[in-house]
């Protein structure tokens, strides 16, 4: 495949259609006390549901995007994710129940899919090899920016207007970027090469995706990177107030380590077009286990408490080697998908969460308020995702041909 030219324009579409799936989580952190100060309580439901059914949606709509993005084109397939994202707002902002907001809540999910899955096969559609990658990680420095700024927005918007004024806000977003979409980004997926959605191909696809020696295993050590941010993002909070006694002052401590991988995902697609993908994934692999180890060894010395200033620049050095991982391997996965790209995109997505969310369950349960048990997680995520890519890449490329 041949890449062609895309403007900064598109790439920055790609971004903002992307980071909307952040951003409808992290913006509504703050409103989530003030819903169930208002709506109340319908146990078992809580307003913590809010963002669990949000995520729950976005598994059924990652399986769903990928074929449909095959069988009817990028551009139908996303405009029709956008259209459930708007019309599972507007049913929140309505609501006048927890279940009707939940019920909002799993539509957004299900349809924010649609820019999230589709504008990466519109990608591979356009793009190959170093220049897929180079463009995946100028992505990720512009979405890595969200989680640091969507809840202070999240702050000023409830301020003004409450805790609707988000799903406003929301709804804005999605119509506004739908728009631009529509009006001015192009089909990448030509008729001809389009797949009809049929459930035994789809299968059949599936399984020749999966059984793909190297996609697999990519998608796993995916996953596992995944999965350690995850065991950070939920025992962040806790980790910097027991040890460290942080409360006031944590977003920017904790915007100073995601920091680390913006700043590596832009480097990334900097070096990237001269070192390539696979080496540049070896160096992320290699930085992080490094990282990670020496983490694991300030913490048993320290008996768990590392320095502060030592747990910052070891920690902004895992991060900067998790902001090298998620574009290359995202795009050395997708590297044999061909025509598949739409249903690939699901499944490296909806596969590397699921192992994200395994590895996470597990390490998790070993967290006990201290460094030691976070720094191991890194350390097994980082050796695994290590050996599972090496072996990954070993033969050639070959593309995945797709059942009719």
């Amino acid at each position: 495949m041949t890449s062609v030219a895309v403007p900064r324009a598109r790439i920055l579409l790609y971004a903002l259609m992307t980071s909307l799936t952040a951003i409808s989580i992290d913006a509504i952190l703050p409103g989530l006390r003030f819903i169930e100060a208002e709506l109340g309580s319908a146990p078992p439901l809580s307003s913590q549901h809010v963002i669990v059914v949000f995520v729950f949606g976005m598994v059924f709509g990652e399986l769903v995007i990928g074929p449909a993005s095959d069988a009817i084109g990028r551009k139908a397939a996303l405009l029709s994710g956008l259209s459930i994202y708007v019309l599972g707002t507007v049913i929140a902002l309505m609501a006048g129940s927890l279940e009707m907001v939940l019920l909002g809540r799993f539509l957004q999910g299900f349809g924010v899919s649609g820019p999230k899955i589709a504008t990466r096969a519109i990608i591979r559609d356009q793009l190959a090899g170093n220049d897929m990658a180079r463009v995946m990680s100028f992505m990720f420095t512009l979405i890595i920016l969200v989680p640091m700024l969507a809840p202070a927005l999240g702050l000023g918007v409830i301020a003004l207007a409450g805790w609707r004024g988000i799903f406003v806000l929301f709804l804005a977003m999605a119509l506004a970027l739908g728009c631009w979409f529509a009006l001015r980004h192009p089909e990448t997926l030509p008729r001809d090469q389009r797949i009809p959605f049929r459930p035994g191909a789809f299968w059949r696809n599936a399984l020749r995706i999966l059984a793909n020696r190297r996609v697999g295993l990519l998608i796993a050590a995916t996953g596992l990177i995944f999965g350690a941010q995850l065991v950070y993002l939920g025992t962040a909070a806790d980790l910097f107030l027991s040890l460290y006694g942080i409360t006031e002052t944590f977003p920017f401590y904790f915007a100073a380590l995601a920091s680390g991988i913006g700043l590596a995902s832009y480097l990334n697609g900097r070096l990237v077009g001269h070192f390539g993908t696979d080496v540049m994934a070896r160096a992320g692999l290699w930085g992080m286990c490094v990282a990670s180890a020496l983490m694991l060894g300030a913490a048993l010395v320290w008996h768990g408490q590392p320095p502060l200033a030592l747990f910052m620049a070891l920690g902004f050095a895992v991060f900067a080697a998790m902001g090298i991982l998620f574009g290359n391997l995202n795009a050395m996965a997708m590297r044999s998908l061909g025509q598949l790209a739409g249903i690939g995109a699901s499944l490296i997505a909806s596969g590397s969460s699921l192992v994200a969310t395994l590895f996470a369950s597990v390490a998790g349960a070993f967290y006990d308020g201290t460094a030691t048990a976070l720094a191991a997680g890194f350390l097994v995520a980082g050796i695994g995702a290590t050996g599972l890519s090496i072996y990954a890449l070993r033969g050639q490329v070959s593309e995945i041909s797709a059942v009719r």
